[in-house]
């Protein structure tokens, strides 16, 4: 398959429509502790019927990432979104806690291998030049379920009689996505015959062990999870923060950060592709531990909110170039491999920041603390990056 020339081809702008609804399938289920407690769980699983789709994310991507490729990559997309329509339509029957926790754990499941074999195909239609814009994009479609499926869940669920009949509708939007699918699995498999075969196969255990002698993929994946503990902290505890001293709704905070995010990499994606993405790391990786490290000094609603704009320009910026650095970084066919594992840091770090974080709080911490401890984090990543500039020298 020829790199791409063009950014916003069908393949691409199709990839973004799939990748919309797989997370508008995520964000619907922002009420579902609420709903736990509407069957009658007990307080007690609630937590960990909650966590267990994102922990079978983690349990899986690692084992699920070596056997993507671009060869496969459509074929595994429509069977996991079959997959994740099965487990969509299940929570209209499902309504014991043995009966959750394997459709939980089968949702997640579902939902790791669509969003991996995504990534294993977005790698090959983003050109070497606008990989920023591209990965930026990509995540403005990540973004918009969350901004805007808890307020169309809002709308529907008094008409509904349960949060069930919302996840089970959800899945209307798999007809259009499958039928894209089918279509892009052709056109790719058009362009791709005839091409080097190494991209058409899973990689060797002996190009697994070299990748991870490549110091640059180890560093950039090294900042990855370092960025994604500060980023996983916020999103746990910052609503916390904000009612603990007074000010005002945690909710808030997140609506201004993603809107200034989507913003961000809508307007500045061509930017991103013209400047020196390791030293623009280094620049907000900075203005980041500077962020986390004022957090524990607000008092004011005022200043909060600032900071939740700043947050959100600091954040909209250094994901989508710690992507398009690693993009860079890799080999060609094994650019698939590594996009995935900086997801499994997301993973990791979504795993470990809240277990992690309750019990520093639990010891009598401070959530100043708790955030300053992300600065120190976010400090060691910029010297990540500071090598990696001098590895690159």
């Amino acid at each position: 398959m020829a790199e791409p020339r063009k950014l916003f081809t069908f393949e691409f702008v199709s990839l973004c429509f799939v990748s919309f609804f797989a997370f508008c399938n995520m964000a619907v289920f922002f009420s579902f502790y609420g709903y736990l407690a509407r069957l009658g769980i007990p307080v007690e699983w609630r937590g960990l019927l909650l966590g267990l789709e994102p922990m079978s994310a983690f349990a899986l991507r690692l084992a699920i990432i070596p056997l993507l490729h671009l060869g496969n990559a459509v074929r595994v997309m429509m069977l996991a979104l079959v997959l994740l329509v099965a487990a969509l339509c299940s929570y209209l029957w499902v309504l014991t806690i043995s009966g959750l926790i394997l459709l939980r754990v089968f949702h997640g499941a579902a939902f790791v291998l669509l969003v991996s074999a995504s990534m294993s195909l977005l790698v090959h239609l983003i050109p070497r030049d606008r990989s920023a814009q591209g990965f930026g994009i990509m995540s403005v479609t990540v973004l918009v379920p969350y901004a805007v499926m808890p307020l169309v869940t809002d709308l529907l669920l008094p008409m509904l009689p349960s949060e069930a009949y919302l996840y089970a509708g959800v899945t209307v939007m798999a007809l259009p996505a499958l039928i894209l699918l089918e279509v892009l699995r052709r056109r790719v498999a058009k362009q791709a015959a005839g091409i080097d075969g190494t991209l058409m196969m899973r990689p060797s255990l002996a190009e697994l062990r070299q990748n991870l002698r490549q110091r640059p993929v180890v560093l950039l994946l090294g900042v990855n999870l370092l960025v994604y503990l500060a980023y996983a902290t916020v999103f746990f505890f910052m609503k916390s923060f904000a009612m603990h001293v007074h000010l005002g709704q945690g909710g808030t905070f997140f609506i201004i950060a993603t809107l200034v995010m989507i913003a961000v990499r809508v307007l500045s994606g061509p930017l991103f592709d013209r400047v020196d993405k390791v030293r623009m790391l280094q620049v907000f990786t900075f203005q980041l531990v500077l962020c986390f490290v004022s957090f524990g000094f607000i008092r004011s609603p005022t200043i909060y909110y600032l900071l939740a704009g700043y947050y959100g320009l600091c954040i909209g910026v250094t994901l989508p170039l710690l992507n398009a650095a690693l993009f860079l970084a890799s080999p060609e066919h094994l650019r698939g491999l590594n996009t995935n594992l900086a997801l499994f840091t997301m993973d990791a770090a979504f795993f470990v920041s809240p277990c992690v974080g309750g019990m520093f709080l639990a010891a009598g911490f401070s959530f100043g603390t708790l955030f300053d401890l992300c600065g120190g984090l976010l400090a060691l990543s910029l010297v990540l990056l500071i090598v990696l500039r001098q590895r690159m020298g």
